[in-house]
């Protein structure tokens, strides 16, 4: 049995972790699911421009998710509401021999959350970066609350720690269906808590959290700007670490590199055990495309996946993603991509040039060039604005592109300190977010790098 409901809610578990979070939540959360047509879903948008982003920009990666979900859909159709009805006289009720259903089972689900079913211990690829924190979460999942408590997970974007999250999440489930789970981003976290500041009802959202057994928030960093989330963190972790209850933390980087956190928060987060989760290296990053490539019954040849893991160093989502691009190239043209020039041509779009040939001055003189400054101008000490700004991008852009230590960075630019360097930047972090012009720059500037 097949429903619409499940399946795209499932689908949009694995679509945001892969979608930036901005372009998730105003083009894909606000899609609805209508009927299944022709081993088609049919999703509801509520314009006509909107329609023609998602058609041009996010299609593949939503039937991408779709399909690997549930195979039986082989594609997805994008309407608005004045073809709803049209669609619904014309619905089919038995999709590739599934008998379509309105009101199924949930699936492994906590307070309105699913767990993604693929993200188990099992499918989680184990290397040199990542085995301490494989082996802390597998310790929490079989004893929740009684060791490495709390569990603080770090790293860079796209390198598995929701996969840890959601493995978590997953054994528990089948090995003690009688824990409470609650699963929820910083940025959920702190919108529930200001609606329930809004509606006076603080007290019942503190009793929510204090009725788990196990919490695991997710990208906690989202929070360093919030002083009064910051303040329900705190009574809610007290609440819990108190009464022995499991508390499972990640964010992209370590407690004491978050800036603006409370030192009594920062203190909590130390407690238990900190894990950190590397690049994955080039061996580690193969397994992870042929884990994968075999989960969709696609056979990547090795050549092939030398190819993708040598171009993607530090994602492994972004790599993921190039994996599905080079299965959908080779479903549409009817042919195998085996060789590593039908990988470049189903990739051209996507490849960039290897991070290894950039370095921390390419980044500062290809900034000095964009903005028509001088070398001594960006390290120097003047507080001139048209030299802050350039500084705190290259400064971003060395820490996100080559992810130099803290202090190497402060000595390059005229020896300012680690806490100088983490806020110039958190604030180009922050501002890449609703700034539309640092976005630009930012993207200009990686351009340059990339294609010089």
């Amino acid at each position: 049995m097949i429903n619409k409901d499940d399946l795209w809610r499932d689908s949009l578990t694995i679509l945001s972790g892969r979608v930036q979070a901005i372009s998730f939540e105003v083009w894909i959360a606000k899609l609805k699911p209508v009927c299944f047509l022709k081993n088609k879903l049919v999703l509801l948008t509520n314009s006509p421009s909107s329609k023609n982003t998602i058609m041009k920009n996010y299609l593949p990666q939503i039937t991408a998710a779709v399909k690997e979900v549930n195979p039986a859909i082989e594609d997805v159709e994008i309407i608005l509401e004045g073809q709803k009805e049209e669609y619904l006289k014309k619905q089919e009720f038995i999709v590739n021999e599934e008998w379509v259903v309105e009101d199924s089972k949930p699936v492994i689900k906590d307070n309105g959350f699913s767990f993604n079913k693929k993200y188990t211990f099992d499918s989680f690829v184990v290397g040199n970066s990542n085995q301490l924190a494989f082996a802390a979460a597998k310790a929490v999942a079989d004893d929740p609350g009684s060791k490495f408590n709390p569990l603080f997970l770090y790293g860079g974007v796209g390198l598995g720690k929701t996969h840890l999250m959601h493995a978590i999440g997953n054994y528990i489930k089948d090995t003690n269906q009688n824990l409470r789970i609650m699963y929820i981003t910083a940025d959920k976290f702190r919108n529930d808590y200001i609606d329930a500041i809004n509606k006076r009802t603080t007290q019942e959202f503190r009793e929510k959290y204090r009725q788990v057994d196990v919490i695991m928030i997710d990208d906690i960093q989202s929070l360093s700007n919030s002083p009064a989330s910051q303040e329900a963190v705190f009574h809610m972790f007290n609440d819990l670490y108190q009464n022995d209850k499991q508390i499972i933390l990640s964010s992209d980087r370590p407690p004491k590199e978050i800036s603006q956190l409370e030192e009594r928060l920062r203190t909590r987060f130390q407690l238990g055990l900190q894990e950190k989760i590397d690049k994955p290296d080039l061996e580690t990053r193969i397994a992870i495309l042929k884990r994968k490539a075999s989960g969709q019954t696609f056979n990547l040849s090795d050549e092939v996946a030398y190819f993708i893991a040598k171009n993607v160093e530090d994602n492994v989502r972004e790599m993921e993603g190039l994996l599905n691009k080079v299965i959908f190239y080779s479903s549409l043209s009817g042919s195998p991509v085996t060789t590593i020039a039908a990988a470049q041509e189903a990739l051209k779009d996507s490849i960039k040039l290897s991070k290894d040939s950039i370095d921390e001055n390419d980044i500062i003189n290809t900034t000095c060039q964009y903005f028509g400054i001088s070398y001594n101008d960006i390290v120097g000490k003047r507080r001139n604005k048209e030299f802050v700004e350039p500084r705190m991008i290259a400064i971003y852009l060395i820490r996100d592109i080559l992810n130099m230590p803290l202090q190497a960075i402060g000595e390059l630019f005229g020896g300012r300190d680690h806490t100088t360097i983490i806020n110039a930047r958190d604030k180009v972090s922050e501002a890449l977010k609703t700034d539309k012009k640092t976005k630009m720059q930012v993207k200009d500037i990686q351009d340059m790098l990339y294609k010089r």
